[in-house]
């Protein structure tokens, strides 16, 4: 039986390497694309235009939520990112809900009541939300319900031809709730390729294991 339970573990583990080194060639191929792209949009404009705006898009609220964390960068909210209120503009699939709990940190003021609960498998995609060259980052609460709980993070673009989706990495979870590594959303990638402004979402999908995120939150100033 032993024997049997450690040859199961191997295989899990080795689906999941797998998994993510699919994953990973994936993500370079892309990385790859997008460089192209911008060395192209470089080389074609003008050498006096003002090729990207770093003025933020709106006047939200901003806050510190993971200064506890040595971050003290200013971020705001993701619409719906706290998934407390109405999830208006939010898509769900396989299995994606809003279920009870939250992150037990408070940082949009108070400790929660919801999050979002990720079946492997399933995925979420936010509201499309105004980004420029001032949105460089964005960070969000999650955890796992078991071992090898992984999610893969996308942004996805509007353009002229439609959307256009990059993945931006996995990030394997932990048991506890704890914030993510700040994640690059592209947006200076978006000014320069659209001369400004650009509407994007985040699409997050659980690759392996269940998964819970919450409070999802952009970084509206460059560094």
């Amino acid at each position: 039986m032993f024997s049997l339970s450690r040859t199961a573990h191997a295989i899990r583990l080795l689906s999941l390497h797998n998994r993510l080194s699919h994953f990973t060639g994936f993500l370079l191929g892309s990385a790859v694309a997008l460089l192209m792209l911008v060395l192209g949009a470089l080389s074609s404009a003008p050498a006096q235009a003002a090729l990207i705006d770093t003025g933020a898009c709106n006047e939200a609220t901003l806050s510190q939520p993971f200064l506890r964390w040595g971050d003290t960068s200013l971020y705001e909210l993701v619409p719906g990112g706290d998934f407390e209120g109405s999830l208006a503009g939010w898509t769900f699939d396989g299995g994606a809900q809003r279920v009870a709990g939250s992150e037990p940190y408070g940082v949009i003021g108070a400790v929660g009541a919801y999050s979002l609960a990720l079946p492997q498998g399933a995925s979420a995609q936010s509201p499309f939300t105004c980004v420029d060259a001032a949105y460089p980052t964005f960070r969000f609460f999650a955890r796992n319900e078991g071992l090898l709980g992984t999610v893969v993070v996308q942004v996805v673009y509007k353009t002229a031809l439609g959307t256009v989706s990059l993945p931006l990495g996995a990030v394997v979870l932990s048991r506890e709730w704890e914030p993510t590594l700040p994640m690059l959303t592209g947006s200076l990638v978006t000014g320069v390729l659209s001369g400004g402004t650009a509407e994007v979402a985040l699409r997050f999908t659980a690759l392996t294991g269940s998964s819970h995120i919450d409070d999802v939150f952009v970084d509206p100033r460059m560094h």
